[in-house]
């Protein structure tokens, strides 16, 4: 077998190295998927784009041009319909703390405690970019749709996940296992989309 080729993704975040390698193994790529604490030199990057897209194809091109090797990146959040799509990019600042998931939850909660359960409709959107030294460029991105509970349930998952409830469901992300979440999630689904443009831009 040949020698895999090398891909950067750009999180110092180990579940995302690890989802997205057992992704791109199922899909029988020969890759080596490795974080950005393989390279500790190259520093995170602002994000400064105003969709998902944007933020995600920022730190990709960032990786790949200061490593010289592909890299991938994504940005996700919640976008709930009555607040026209915010929180949007703003998801992991919400509270303006940036990754304080307790006070973005509260924060979310108290901002839509008097609006109707048949308005409540939310999604997480994922944006995933794949970025070549060469300044190739491909994003995918992925949905899971739903509604938003009135309090927190269930401990798993992290941010918004206690109360997103998914379409066709009755426990919220935070309520679902691990497997279960990642086979409907809205990262699950842009990483193996992503998978595919791997497999048609580096064989």
């Amino acid at each position: 077998m040949s020698t895999p080729r090398r891909l950067i993704l750009a999180t110092r975040n180990q579940h995302k190295v690890t989802e997205l390698r057992a992704i791109l193994g199922a899909a029988g790529l020969n890759v080596e998927l490795v974080g950005a604490d393989a390279y500790p030199e190259v520093p995170d990057v602002a994000e400064t784009g105003v969709t998902f897209a944007e933020n995600a194809l920022l730190k990709a091109h960032a990786l790949a041009r200061a490593t010289g090797l592909p890299a991938v990146a994504d940005d996700s959040g919640l976008c709930v319909d009555v607040l026209n799509g915010a929180p949007g990019i703003f998801s992991a600042r919400w509270s303006g703390r940036h990754g304080d998931d307790r006070a973005n939850l509260e924060l979310l909660l108290a901002q839509l405690s008097d609006i109707a359960p048949e308005h409540r409709a939310a999604h997480f959107a994922c944006a995933a970019a794949l970025a070549l030294p060469d300044g190739t460029e491909r994003v995918v991105e992925g949905r899971l749709l739903g509604t938003l509970r009135t309090a927190p349930a269930g401990s798993n998952g992290f941010g918004y996940d206690p109360i997103l409830q998914p379409l066709g469901e009755t426990r919220t992300c935070a309520e679902l296992t691990p497997d279960e979440k990642n086979a409907i999630s809205h990262r699950g689904k842009a990483f193996r989309a992503l998978a595919e443009v791997v497999g048609e831009l580096l064989g």
